[in-house]
């Protein structure tokens, strides 16, 4: 068995189809996805649809971004509107015709089946962040959706690698700080969408455009990934580690998840 886990997709459908068709998984293939199929990309509806018919053909893990939280919010539930819009909403609301009442029944029972989290016995699965000293099951939802890596958090307390979307890398390139890996490439933008085979390390990307990364660009992200690994130790020992660019737009975290929009 495969396990790959996917980074944050944001409407990118062709993106996603070229990374699903170079992967090609067998029934026995876990694939893992961080949250965040919608808003900002040309496509959401396309995304959802493509994630519905791949549970059919592997296994599918897939957790709740907050971009998803903010759709539900609006469209099965009494939050106004205008922020999740004001945050790439509007690109949703078009994929779908115009109206979130044409959002079909089995994309309905996608979102409301979204996991906040996905542990294994290696590896924990989470959107923006986490609370070193908390099992996954007591984090609080404004960390676990919404709390973006300003700052690197301490190695989880179970000692497991823990792999998060949500923070954009506007250059293109995972981070990977051994004991942390976020996989948000920033697809929506300039960058890719990326898929990381958790047992080999090995990493695919794919452009927005549906165009994967060249093999010489792929074999620099690896030897980077090596070299960052070599030094685990010493970044595990840091008690801060500055990991993110400056926002790729003006950002505030909300006081309760959806209150302000946050990527």
């Amino acid at each position: 068995m495969r396990r790959f886990v996917i980074g944050d997709i944001h409407g990118c459908s062709k993106a996603l189809r070229t990374l699903i068709d170079t992967i090609s998984p067998t029934p026995e293939d876990e694939l893992v996805f961080l949250g965040d199929y919608v808003d900002r990309g040309p496509d959401s509806r396309g995304v959802i649809d493509q994630l519905v018919d791949l549970q059919s053909r592997c296994q599918v893990v897939a957790l709740r971004g907050n971009h998803e939280i903010m759709l539900c919010g609006v469209a099965f539930g009494d939050r106004p509107a205008e922020m999740w819009l004001n945050s790439g909403g509007n690109a949703t609301v078009t994929s779908y015709g115009g109206s979130l009442k044409k959002i079909p029944a089995s994309h309905v029972k996608f979102l409301r089946g979204l996991l906040p989290y996905y542990e294994t016995q290696n590896a924990i699965f989470v959107h923006a962040n986490y609370d070193p000293d908390l099992p996954m099951e007591a984090q609080p939802d404004d960390v676990r959706y919404w709390t973006h890596l300003v700052r690197a958090p301490q190695p989880h307390c179970s000692g497991k690698r823990v792999y998060v979307g949500h923070t954009p890398q506007a250059n293109g390139m995972i981070l990977d700080l051994g004991h942390l890996v976020c996989m948000d490439t920033y697809c929506f933008g300039h960058g890719y969408l990326t898929a990381m085979n958790v047992g080999t390390d090995e990493c695919i990307q794919v452009d927005k455009k549906g165009f994967r990364r060249k093999v010489p660009a792929e074999a620099l992200i690896q030897f980077i990934g090596q070299s960052f690994r070599s030094a685990r130790s010493w970044i595990a020992r840091r008690r801060a580690v500055d990991v993110s660019p400056p926002p790729l737009e003006s950002e505030s975290e909300p006081s309760t998840p959806g209150e302000t929009p946050a990527d």
